[in-house]
């Protein structure tokens, strides 16, 4: 059994960015011990996602079609995003749109579980810190789809929490890109 303190993300990897000009896309790939079927739920029903997610959820985001408010978790003022599934394919695609951002995930079986991806639209001055949260994100999943579950780590959480800033540095690093300056602290 994990807990919190105990908790320490590994080095940044499984990201790369897509650039288009002005609009850039972080792709994450992370490899999870666990089924399509299983991880496909965390990524859809509401009390999963309040788990590990840097969002609540109003509705199931497993139906293409539905309407869902989304409630950014963690921000110094609520921010709530009224998204609409575009896309739901299970267990293999979900698609949908999060304050604007454009939000593909895809699931593919393998030996040991599933290979999740994420593509997500992003502002190139946040790519880093984007990667960094996600990261966090993907480790709080895993550990909460193996019975481990070390609580939500976002918002807020994140930027205080130990590891994080290093992260930050790291996949600025790998996109060659300069992390905020209001990031930079203890750890960076």
């Amino acid at each position: 059994m994990i807990n919190r303190e105990q908790y320490r993300p590994g080095p940044a990897g499984g990201a790369q960015v897509g650039k288009d000009g002005e609009n850039w896309t972080l792709v994450l790939v992370r490899e999870l011990r666990h089924s399509p079927e299983k991880v496909w739920q965390a990524l859809t029903d509401p009390a999963h996602l309040s788990e590990w997610a840097p969002f609540d959820a109003d509705g199931n985001l497993g139906t293409a079609g539905a309407t869902v408010n989304l409630t950014t978790v963690g921000a110094a003022t609520p921010y709530v995003s009224e998204t609409m599934v575009t896309q739901a394919d299970a267990p293999n695609v979900l698609v949908y749109n999060w304050g604007g951002n454009d939000v593909r995930w895809e699931l593919e079986a393998v030996d040991a579980g599933t290979r999740l991806t994420l593509w997500t639209s992003i502002n190139r001055r946040f790519i880093s810190m984007g990667a960094a949260g996600w990261h966090i994100c993907f480790d709080v999943l895993d550990h909460l789809l193996s019975g481990t579950p070390v609580g939500r780590i976002v918002g807020g959480d994140a930027l205080m929490f130990d590891g994080w800033q290093r992260l930050n540095a790291e996949y600025a690093e790998q996109f060659g890109v300069q992390p905020p300056s209001w990031t930079a602290g203890p750890g960076a």
